[in-house]
């Protein structure tokens, strides 16, 4: 449990999963540490193509950061039903007094103990002195099955610990076996340390709000956050490095921090960092494009384009257009998929609301589109437990967005964009959904 996970938001993009696998590797090369990148959701088309041209695999998928079993279960040394008691005892004798007894097949049998012990004492002596008079290597030769007790709860090592608290605080023993899926023997865990387990170590990069995060952000231990959007209301227990900057991506802090330190990417995560920043900087024409986005850019492609590598022969220019082409389009993709690929939620003025952005290179599959697109979005609503959803239809050649909305709620009706005879609103020059939408929304509901 000293590993650290380097984790983006929940609906990954490419900037999320490219600055977490940067991020990771950053700090592995920097100081050693025990660091893995990590996703909190799967990752999205333009991503797996991203990969996949690469060469890269995508990061561990974590479901949210409760303590599992596997956190403290301890594999130890295992006698079978018929060996003989003394090899249990052996084991007890190097480990807190536990002999794990487990069947030809892998699955446990039961627990020999200091109870479990006594118990057969007092089944071979009890009130008869004749047996009071049995020589302790007799009582070793018997089989271990003899002594094992075998009414001992079970856990799945994937499990949440959280989910089992009442069953482990009723049950009157205080170890418990931690199997696989398939019933075999994984290891034993201890009563005291399943109530105090450790915390999953995390680092967060491209988020720094809770409703945006892992689930069960509380149970882990935050360690650092870093991020180039808008402040939210994480808290800590201690004090952690906290960075949010200005400028068009994380992957672009990510690359700043690798060129600092003296480091050079290797060309395959070098090539994925710079789709992560032409991606959500659209090319480097997104209003939320810094001149530190198109330097790090330039020192992107000199790691990722040089010969042998997976990108030779590339240009910033030619990438980027197989990058955005990759994640762009709404005519081949489900519309529940178009709605939750790439989405956040943000709450203001006691509002809970999602949006969603799908990027087109142009906007004439909307109109075939747009009743089942709408629908989408209502149930995304709906499943999410939101006051309201909106998509935003974002045309990267026309440099311009339409608008789908869930409710024509009045304050959204102060939204300065024109509305459509199709129901839809036309933002014209906006692109950015961080920079150009959301503060104005944010604008209209706190006040």
């Amino acid at each position: 449990m000293s590993r650290t996970y380097v984790i983006g938001h929940v609906n990954p993009d490419t900037d999320s999963i490219a600055s977490a696998m940067g991020y990771a590797w950053f700090l592995h090369e920097l100081n050693g540490e025990d660091i893995q990148a990590a996703r909190a959701g799967p990752v999205n088309p333009q991503t797996i193509w991203v990969l996949k041209r690469l060469g890269l695999e995508p990061p561990l998928l974590l479901n949210d950061a409760s303590p599992r079993f596997e956190s403290v279960s301890l594999r130890l040394d295992t006698t079978t039903p018929d060996e003989p008691l003394r090899a249990a005892w052996a084991i007890a004798s190097r480990t807190w007094g536990v002999a794990p007894v487990v069947k030809e097949d892998g699955t446990p049998f039961g627990l020999i103990n200091g109870p479990s012990l006594f118990a057969l004492l007092s089944k071979l002596i009890g009130p008869h002195p004749r047996r009071q008079e049995m020589r302790i290597s007799d009582i070793l030769d018997l089989p271990c099955r003899e002594a094992a007790n075998t009414d001992v709860p079970y856990f799945q090592v994937s499990g949440r610990i959280r989910d089992s608290i009442l069953r482990i605080l009723r049950s009157e023993g205080d170890d418990f076996w931690v199997v696989d899926e398939q019933g075999k023997y994984i290891g034993v865990c201890r009563q005291r340390e399943a109530l105090n387990p450790p915390r999953l170590r995390l680092i967060l990069v491209d988020h720094n709000e809770p409703n945006q995060a892992i689930g069960a952000l509380e149970e882990a231990e935050l360690v650092e956050i870093l991020d180039h959007h808008r402040l939210g209301s994480t808290t800590t227990h201690v004090p952690i490095r906290f960075t949010i900057d200005v400028v068009g991506s994380t992957s672009t802090l990510v690359t700043e921090r690798i060129e600092e330190s003296g480091l050079s990417a290797p060309p395959s995560l070098a090539g994925l960092l710079l789709a992560g920043l032409l991606a959500d900087t659209l090319l480097l024409h997104s209003p939320t494009t810094t001149d530190r986005d198109k330097q790090i850019a330039e020192r992107l492609s000199r790691w990722a384009f040089i010969p042998g590598a997976p990108l030779e022969g590339e240009t910033i220019e030619s990438f980027g257009e197989q990058v955005i082409q990759a994640g762009s389009g709404i005519a081949s993709r489900q519309p529940s998929e178009v709605v939750s690929t790439d989405t956040k939620v943000y709450e203001a003025g006691g509002e809970e609301f999602a949006i969603a952005q799908a990027e087109v290179t142009d906007l004439v599959m909307l109109k075939e589109r747009l009743p089942s697109l709408r629908q989408a979005l209502c149930d995304l609503r709906d499943k999410r437990g939101l006051d309201f959803a909106m998509l935003m239809v974002t045309d990267v050649v026309g440099g311009s967005s339409r608008l789908i909305l869930t409710d024509d709620l009045p304050i959204l009706g102060e939204l300065p964009y024109p509305k459509q005879p199709d129901g839809t609103l036309f933002a014209e020059g906006v692109v950015s959904r961080k920079k150009q939408l959301l503060p104005v929304v944010l604008g209209l509901l706190e006040g």
